[in-house]
């Protein structure tokens, strides 16, 4: 089992095009995939779920990654938060 910590660091935060992008990818593993923002827990799987927790630029996300691939889920979502920061989405950038 994999737990840690991240913040969302595009300025738009997980808003509908990343949050999909981010289930899309986690739909890619076995493994489960939970999201925690304070005391809500999701699963990381469902766009619906996903959406739900509000996601905005400095957000600080727990992520729960537990099965056979999950090493392998979290470096892919972990690039794919870092892309999206990168992508001229930078939090507090214009």
């Amino acid at each position: 089992m994999i737990v840690h910590e991240f913040v969302i660091n595009n300025k738009s935060g997980l808003h509908a095009r990343p949050a999909a992008l981010w289930v899309q990818t986690a739909g890619r593993y076995q493994s489960s995939i939970r999201l925690k923002k304070d005391n809500r827990e999701v699963d990381g799987k469902s766009l619906l779920a996903v959406l739900s927790l509000g996601l905005t630029a400095g957000s600080s996300v727990q992520v729960t990654l537990d099965g056979p691939d999950e090493t392998a889920a979290d470096n892919e979502l972990m690039k794919l938060i870092a892309e999206l920061a990168a992508a001229g989405e930078q939090a507090g950038h214009e």
